[in-house]
């Protein structure tokens, strides 16, 4: 859990960055309604360069800095999109710094085409891990299928990954990796989010 002042979560914007995968994300980090400490937290958008992005929905972002000038030591965490450019080489400077992060033990988080991303670059090998299908990770030769779980989303040991039909999932596995909301608040968030339970709201409404 990040115990540090304000931190910022920065998100990977690239063209074809697929928008819904990462709504929940964008929008209840920055947001400080129910957190446990408002406005603890921010979003900040990093790219490889600094032209704007058009995302998969159309979207123009103009990265708010760039990859060469982001540092792990500045960050609560990297979220990787998926896209469709993760296996090409102009994904290999996202795949880069998310192996710094790493090494710097700052969490990192991924979904859809990022975790095949990831897992060409053998950082699935050790941890254990998730993706859209275990066929779809299976498919790239990686060595860490024995680590694959069944899940919507994963967390292990700061590594996030998630499925592209799990962008509920995959923010609730940031926010708690982040300690963003009280567990009992996070619970009333999933079950209006997740679960798609009215009562949530009521309770988020009471926290």
């Amino acid at each position: 859990m990040i115990e540090n002042s304000k931190r910022t979560v920065h998100l990977a914007v690239y063209d074809t960055l697929a928008d819904w995968e990462i709504g929940f994300v964008t929008a209840h980090v920055n947001s400080p309604a129910w957190h446990r400490t408002p406005g603890h937290f921010q979003i900040r958008t990093v790219s490889a360069g600094i032209d704007p992005v058009t995302t998969m929905g159309g979207l123009r972002v103009l990265p708010d800095l760039t990859l060469d000038e982001l540092s792990a030591d500045d960050s609560a965490m990297l979220v990787l999109p998926g896209n469709d450019l993760w296996p090409t080489e102009a994904y290999q400077p996202y795949i880069a710094k998310a192996r710094e992060f790493r090494a710097a033990g700052v969490p990192v988080a991924a979904i859809c085409g990022a975790t095949g991303g990831l897992a060409l670059a053998g950082m699935l090998d050790d941890h254990a891990h998730t993706s859209n299908a275990k066929e779809f990770l299976a498919g790239l030769g990686y060595g860490g299928a024995d680590l694959y779980r069944d899940e919507p989303a994963v967390n292990d040991r700061g590594l996030i990954t998630g499925g592209a039909q799990a962008p509920v999932e995959f923010a609730r596995a940031i926010f708690a990796e982040l300690g963003i909301y009280e567990p009992g608040v996070l619970d009333s968030w999933y079950k209006l989010y997740g679960e798609q339970n009215p009562s949530g709201f009521y309770e988020l409404m009471g926290a």
